[in-house]
């Protein structure tokens, strides 16, 4: 019974943690692509499911909702998809023209394959320029795993703006609904290029990467705030540099040795003590040499004398025993600047990561998200603040480790915009599915070993 309660505790504490730093990732991406003038059509706390409970914001277009899923989340940024190709102009005019119309139709028209065309409304639905129509007389469903036969117009107003862009009225008289024709006016090679002037890959370098920093930046502020803030108004314990035990570990050596909390240590093996600090050091000296040695012990206004046993030869064992601690508040400066430490560990730890030399040293201290869960758990038995401590913590590593320049990760997007950005022409979609591919091997092969890590964890106990 005791191991479903923790099974359960450590499932619900890593959902709650994991869900709310995923919120906070895909929330600094989509206001990033909102601020930058992208259409985004769908912001989800959760993976892809056709089981969601959502809400369409009238204003932007957007539709926001959770799926049961909740390892994970998205937002649907226009122009991340798709491939570019010469008859996206005409295909969107065909569209336009007709209102709705058959994938088998455009093909017929433009003189291509049917799949080429489908590829086509395809790259135009990922822009929001069309949408795709269900048909129920066909046993179509909007949720379904492929796109249907047939696609439509958008509902635009008179501006030819779509629910998604900025400043859109649909209260004028020149609107039209979604599937009504309606007609390219101008050229249709300068209405494409409107339409794509509102997505992702119809901006310049400089507001794509901020897209795609943002998701990350956003964790790594989130840490440094909480961290600062918390400890800085709640403080955090220390040890004190004194010789009095603060808790000693259940059948540790010194708990069978007869220690107590509130015990004052003041010699060992015959050498004297006085703090903390001179404690440890001593404490050090005697336990490598792998055997038995008595502490002296202060207890009651009484000298104790107590024989810790150790085995032979078990050399670096540790007595079981901590420090006296007190909260301690820390200034503005102090706080930042242990939040920046971490920050600072956890680079080294990605850098270290990507060097083959010390690639499999740096995964045997590694957890998946069944650790994480686990630590996240046993952060809430002691509190509210020893969570959002654990939370932020978390925070900083998903932030930083997602900037590592391995797509399909963030910083692996970014490093393909500056790839492009260098030979001054888009990656073909071939290549970029091959780099996500072997990204993907990568981390299946981390989360794998970190898995790993945690089920000897769990296991040994």
């Amino acid at each position: 019974m005791n191991a479903l309660l923790s099974f359960v505790s450590a499932a619900f504490w890593g959902l709650v943690v994991l869900s709310i730093l995923v919120f906070v990732h895909e929330g600094g991406h989509y206001l990033a692509a909102r601020a930058c003038g992208m259409r985004a059509t769908e912001f989800f706390l959760g993976m892809h499911c056709h089981i969601k409970l959502s809400w369409k914001s009238k204003k932007r277009g957007t539709e926001f909702g959770v799926t049961p899923l909740l390892l994970g989340g998205y937002t649907q940024i226009c122009g991340m998809g798709g491939a570019e190709d010469e008859l996206l102009a005409p295909c969107l005019a065909l569209v336009q023209e007709r209102g709705r119309v058959s994938a088998a139709d455009v093909a017929t028209e433009l003189g291509i394959d049917v799949e080429r065309s489908r590829e086509l409304l395809a790259t135009l639905c990922d822009w929001a320029s069309i949408e795709p129509y269900y048909d129920p007389e066909r046993g179509e469903r909007e949720g379904q795993r492929d796109y249907p036969e047939t696609f439509e117009t958008v509902r635009r107003d008179g501006q030819l703006l779509t629910e998604f862009d900025r400043g859109h009225d649909f209260t004028e008289p020149e609107t039209t609904e979604a599937g009504s024709p309606r007609p390219i006016e101008g050229s249709a090679d300068d209405f494409l290029k409107a339409e794509r002037s509102r997505t992702f890959s119809g901006k310049g370098f400089l507001k794509r990467t901020v897209t795609l920093l943002a998701g990350p930046l956003v964790n790594i502020l989130l840490s440094i705030l909480i961290v600062t803030s918390g400890l800085c108004l709640v403080g955090t314990n220390v040890a004190k540099n004194t010789n009095i035990i603060g808790e000693v570990t259940e059948g540790g050596y010194a708990d069978e040795a007869g220690v107590r909390p509130g015990d004052a240590i003041v010699a060992v093996d015959g050498r004297s003590v006085s703090d903390w600090k001179s404690l440890v050091a001593t404490l050090r000296e005697v336990l490598s040499e792998g055997r038995s040695f008595t502490l002296t012990v202060e207890r009651d206004g009484r000298q104790i004398p107590l024989a810790v046993d150790i085995p032979e030869g078990a050399t670096g064992a540790k007595l079981g025993i901590t420090a006296q601690t007190e909260n301690v508040k820390l200034s503005l400066l102090e706080s930042a600047g242990v939040a920046l430490d971490y920050g600072k560990a956890v680079v080294q730890f990605a850098l270290r990561l990507l060097m083959p030399q010390h690639t499999m040293e740096v995964l045997q201290g590694t957890s998946s998200v069944v650790g994480i869960s686990a630590m996240a758990s046993e952060a809430a038995s002691q509190g509210a603040y020893p969570l959002i401590l654990f939370l932020a913590f978390v925070s900083m590593s998903l932030g930083i480790m997602n900037l590592l320049p391995i797509p399909p990760l963030d910083g692996g997007k970014i490093l393909i915009e500056v790839i492009q950005l260098v030979i001054r022409r888009p990656l073909s979609l071939r290549v970029q599915t091959i780099m996500s591919y072997i990204g993907i091997a990568f981390f299946v092969f981390i989360f794998v070993f970190a898995l790993r890590n945690d089920i000897v964890n769990i296991v040994m106990g």
